[in-house]
């Protein structure tokens, strides 16, 4: 009799099902972006990067400066295990109060490592396996995942152009006693789309209503990342002022432009009935998820980054140079009312195809395939002005290919 060793058993046994599940559903977009003839493109000099919101121009001086003062010990203790620093939830919930006329209080608030940390923890604190979270498509990238992560049910409701409303006639219909929260994104990545107050207020008396009927609360977890990056001096309501069962998400990687430093934070509606209770519950749910809190240095440098934003101006001016002339091309497009992104019709069905026709113009960016908008493409502004002056030619080129 031999012992037996794990080369004698299957490989695929390594991984749960339930990441299988999850594996599957970002697999096109994971097989996509670490393609590595894609990646050695993206690192020429010479190409017009479109595809992700990452920086391509150097951090401004006084956001390197808070981080380089808050890393400065000022005592033994300054790198121990830091939960929810005081004076940032103190700094946040000031900003909120005076953005929303919502009573935040500090302790209302969470800090977390970004808006993957805080959509996970909230998930996580919420959900039992076999109910159900509700998400608008076209989303962003990782909605579908993070759901199956935290053992809960997708259920997909669909945002049709070209207005890209948010369907709230669509979410009554999807509403089962089994469903136990829904994300919404406003402004909202891809299409720039900002939902206004009385859609909002539409939102909420429906599930409001569904709550009653299915005799459990049903929770709205309200992506603002982008919050802050808005155009022609257009407000951004926020659900949390309309549905008491809310959560606000945040990360100030998109107002910063600082996507690799994982800062942002969760904050509890302050009329949500129990709250205090959460608030604890929220601070086990970050520990049990990986430590999901920032680093101290980072969680000390907020008090400062709070009122810190990139020059939003600078992406408005690229936005309205390239749908200006986009569309004399003759692109179809969505005129983004915030966030970094616009959304583009593919002038030929495959998205795919013609994506690699710009990139033969030295020009990547963001097949509608990889966000449940097959068609359509993605650019993002924040690439640099001479990457957006490069491209204006390349987009007239594709276009007159296709033609």
């Amino acid at each position: 009799m031999t012992e037996s060793t794990s080369a004698d058993l299957p490989a695929h046994d390594a991984i749960s099902n339930r990441m299988r599940r999850v594996i599957s559903s970002i697999g096109h977009f994971e097989s996509w972006a670490m393609d590595p003839e894609l990646n050695a493109g993206l690192a020429r000099p010479d190409v017009s990067d479109f595809v992700f919101g990452n920086p391509h121009d150097l951090a401004s001086p006084d956001y390197v400066a808070a981080l380089i003062e808050a890393t400065r010990p000022t005592g033994p203790h300054h790198f121990a295990y830091t939960f929810n620093h005081p004076p940032a939830t103190q700094a946040i919930s000031a900003g909120l109060r005076a953005r929303f006329g919502l009573d935040f209080d500090p302790e209302d608030v969470s800090l977390t490592s970004g808006n993957f940390a805080g959509l996970s923890v909230t998930l996580r604190l919420l959900v039992d396996p076999g109910d159900e979270v509700i998400f608008i498509s076209p989303p962003w990238f990782f909605y579908e995942a993070m759901i199956v992560d935290s053992g809960a049910t997708p259920v997909r409701v669909h945002s049709l152009p070209p207005a890209f409303d948010l369907p709230v006639e669509t979410i009554r219909a999807a509403l089962t006693p089994r469903t136990r929260a829904i994300i919404v994104n406003s402004p909202q990545n891809p299409t720039g789309r900002i939902y206004p107050a009385e859609d909002l207020a539409a939102l909420a008396e429906v599930l409001g209503l569904a709550a009653r009927q299915h005799g459990r609360r049903i929770y709205l977890l309200s992506d603002e990342a982008y919050s802050r990056i808005v155009f022609g001096g257009r407000a951004v309501p926020t659900p949390l002022a309309y549905y008491p069962d809310s959560f606000l998400l945040y990360t100030y990687g998109k107002t910063l432009l600082a996507p690799g430093s994982r800062l942002g934070y969760i904050a509890i509606s302050p009329t949500m009935v129990g709250r205090e209770g959460i608030r604890s519950a929220l601070l086990a749910a970050q520990m049990m998820n990986g430590w999901a809190f920032p680093t101290a240095p980072l969680q000390y440098a907020l008090p400062a980054l709070e009122t810190m934003s990139i020059d939003v101006s600078v992406l408005e001016r690229r936005r309205d140079l390239l749908v200006s002339t986009l569309l004399s091309q003759g692109y179809e497009l969505i005129v983004p009312e915030g966030t970094f992104y616009i959304t583009v019709r593919s002038p030929i069905a495959d998205d795919m195809a013609f994506a690699q026709m710009l990139i033969e113009e030295r020009i990547y960016v963001l097949p509608g395939a990889m966000f449940e908008l097959p068609g359509w493409f993605r650019l993002s502004v924040t690439a640099s002005d001479d990457m957006v002056a490069r491209a204006l030619p390349g987009f007239e080129r594709a276009m007159k290919r296709v033609r």
